[in-house]
């Protein structure tokens, strides 16, 4: 059965600093690797390294490449200084992009390790034709703090783009259509040069640190995975038709990289016959993120969420993703699995800062969560043959 109790001890006992590639986060795989193995159920391991490059300095470099040669176009003087400096820095922006198409293949700089945890549960009928048919749950083991808020850096991104946009398309008016009053263009490109400059500095600025417990973000998040892998350790509480993933990934804050080696070494997983869940930071509200590649069976598991029986008030969220920003979730929404997200967006307020604690938490929320979870799956189940 659910249990909050057991939910409210298992918060209590992952709350605390697991900063991606230490030994702060190996200590929380340690202890969800323990408690499965005390349910007597197998589990894979994926170790893997990293590098901090594409999630902690690629932004840095990025950003203040382009804020400088917009600088250097708005000033327009010097012209063959300038060139040689927009050409330098265009190359260092082209490299960089061409390394961070696969950053998980980034080795340089400073290298880290970390590991996934997988556990399968196979379905009752056991049919090898629906082998590769899965229900998904996901959650990452690894919290950060950061200098500025969630909404602090969301907002300095949408700033630093719509700064960039205008400035250029200024810069262009200015040079190739009216050239005799670039004066003005000089005086109108000022202060979204000047915000532009003060969006790419919060970017330098902006560090990483192991100081918020990461309660909302994401201890909510494995309590609720490990709940789920509680009751559905119980042979009799399986489904008949999907065999049951429990997904505890690494790195997921330091550019998602525990879920991008899942993904590339990924098997017996059929995209279109599957369903992922991912709990990404929930406190006391519910939302659905559909992920926007979803078939008829995962809109039933939807349906049934929505309309469950518990008083479980679920908001259903739909919203492209900002720039600069990454999850699970979104990064296997990207590559065309189908799924939800599950989180929360009040907590936008607290996560990566130290007040990301265990009060913010509503536990008779997450045992509610599960509950709905389970009763969804469970009539989609029964209901299987009517989406063959």
């Amino acid at each position: 059965m659910i249990e909050e109790a057991r939910i409210k001890k298992n918060l209590k006992e992952f709350a605390f600093p697991r900063l991606s590639g230490t030994g702060f986060e190996l200590k929380a795989f340690n202890k969800v690797k323990q408690k499965v193995e005390n349910l007597n159920l197998e589990y894979e391991i994926q170790r893997f390294a990293f590098s901090s490059f594409y999630s902690r300095i690629y932004p840095k470099i990025a950003f203040l490449s382009v804020s400088l040669i917009l600088l250097l176009l708005y000033l327009n003087v010097y012209m063959i200084l300038s060139t040689i400096f927009i050409i330098a820095l265009l190359g260092i922006l082209i490299v960089s992009v061409i390394l961070t198409r696969k950053p998980e293949r980034i080795q340089f700089i400073t290298r880290l390790n970390s590991q996934n945890l997988l556990v399968k549960i196979k379905s009752i009928s056991n049919d090898i034709k629906n082998n590769d048919r899965n229900v998904m749950f996901m959650s990452h083991l690894d919290s950060k703090g950061q200098r500025f808020k969630v909404r602090t850096r969301i907002r300095t991104i949408k700033l630093w783009i719509s700064s960039s946009i205008i400035l250029a398309v200024i810069i262009i008016l200015r040079n190739m259509i009216f050239i005799t009053f670039e004066i003005i263009f000089y005086i109108i490109g000022l202060p979204p040069l000047i915000l532009n400059i003060f969006s790419s500095i919060i970017v330098l600025l902006n560090i990483n640190e192991n100081s918020s417990t990461g309660a909302v973000d994401n201890a909510s998040g494995i309590v609720c995975n490990l709940e789920l892998v509680n009751y559905y350790a119980i042979p009799e509480n399986r489904l008949t038709n999907y065999n049951l993933w429990f997904l505890f990934t690494g790195a997921e804050e330091c550019g998602t990289m525990g879920i991008r080696h899942f993904y590339n070494n990924m098997e017996n997983f059929n995209p279109k016959k599957s369903i992922i869940f991912n709990f990404e930071s929930i406190a006391n509200h519910v939302y659905l993120f559909p992920g926007g590649n979803e078939g008829d069976h995962a809109k039933d598991v939807d349906s049934l969420l929505l309309n469950n029986n518990r008083n479980l008030k679920i908001h259903h969220f739909i919203t492209k993703r900002v720039f600069g920003t990454h999850s699970d979730g979104g990064f296997l929404g990207d590559r065309g699995l189908q799924g939800y997200g599950i989180g929360e967006v009040e907590a936008y307020d607290y996560m990566h800062t130290p007040n990301d604690t265990i009060d913010k938490v509503d536990t008779k929320i997450l045992a509610k969560l599960c509950l709905v979870l389970i009763d969804a799956l469970k009539e989609h189940d029964s209901n299987f043959i009517k989406f063959l």
